[in-house]
């Protein structure tokens, strides 16, 4: 039966964007009756739309597949974060050393990796990004495009990388470098801060475009405005700790907590680090995406 209303192709566009978006029924349903789509005039299909729109929501209820790996040599996190729908998958901070490993925990949960993230340019450990996107057919490696790193897609503030019916969005905390990026879940129940902000402290900015200013308004306006409960994890914790929260960070990080602008400016500015071991051969790889020219 031909629908001369356009009823159905309606219906259908109307599902297709509440996927693409990851609306609720009620959203759903707002944005139909916004643009005055016509299958919201038949009962049959608008039922229709909003029972799959709400059976969605169901699997969505589901938990995000999760699993924090690890780097022992540099002391590195790499996070596996999965649809538990589509089975799409992707992984933030990727290690060379650990590219096989990570590879096996991806195939025995039965996921398909879509996309590597780099949080910035490392200077203590050369990216598996690379090494990943030549491995996985459909894999892309991912960085920040101010970061001025080789990446099959460069990163704006504001991009969503979606793994299935998921997506974790990109916000820009330049300060520890000038390419910093912090991933945020859709559900903002989660942050991957990278150097940026650390357990009880925060990257150091004394190299690489590091910057104390920048990086007081960066943790300041674009992590700790998320919710207090969102979980916080590093990518780096030389104590052992895997997570906090924004929160916790907030009351306790002593180089933040009731600090203003000038006093923070002023830890950072002596903290005397030592230079980083392996910056003069991580440095130039992750430049190329940890893939150097045979």
């Amino acid at each position: 039966m031909v629908c001369s209303s356009g009823g159905r192709a309606s219906a259908v566009q109307c599902l297709r964007k509440a996927t693409e978006e990851g609306w609720t029924k009620d959203q759903t349903l707002a944005y139909a009756l916004e643009m005055k789509l016509p299958f919201v005039k038949n009962p049959s299909l608008k039922d229709w739309v909003l029972a799959t729109v709400a059976a969605r929501e169901y699997k969505d209820e589901l938990p995000l597949l999760f699993r924090p790996l690890y780097e022992e040599t540099s002391w590195t996190y790499t996070f596996l974060l999965g649809c538990p729908v589509t089975k799409e998958a992707i992984l933030i901070d990727p290690v060379d050393l650990t590219v096989e490993r990570d590879l096996q925990v991806i195939k025995e949960m039965g996921l398909t990796l879509v996309a590597a993230l780099n949080t910035h340019c490392h200077a203590d450990h050369v990216t598996g990004s690379g090494l990943l996107a030549q491995k996985v057919p459909g894999c892309k490696s991912m960085i920040a495009k101010i970061s001025g790193a080789k990446a099959s897609v460069h990163l704006e503030p504001g991009n969503r990388v979606r793994f299935g019916r998921r997506y974790v969005e990109a916000r820009a905390t330049p300060g520890h470098t000038n390419g910093c990026m912090t991933f945020v879940t859709d559900d903002m129940k989660m942050a991957f801060t990278g150097d940026a902000l650390l357990i009880r402290g925060c990257g150091r900015t004394d190299f690489q475009q590091g910057s104390p200013e920048t990086m007081f308004e960066s943790i300041w306006t674009q992590i700790f405005s998320l919710p207090h409960e969102t979980s916080v994890y590093p990518g780096h914790d030389y104590r052992g700790r895997l997570m906090s929260t924004i929160g916790e960070e907030k009351r306790f990080n002593s180089r933040l907590s009731g600090k203003s602008k000038e006093e923070f400016i002023e830890i950072m500015n002596n903290l005397k680090l030592a230079y980083p071991k392996k910056i003069d051969v991580a440095l130039p790889a992750n430049l190329v995406d940890g893939v150097l020219a045979s």
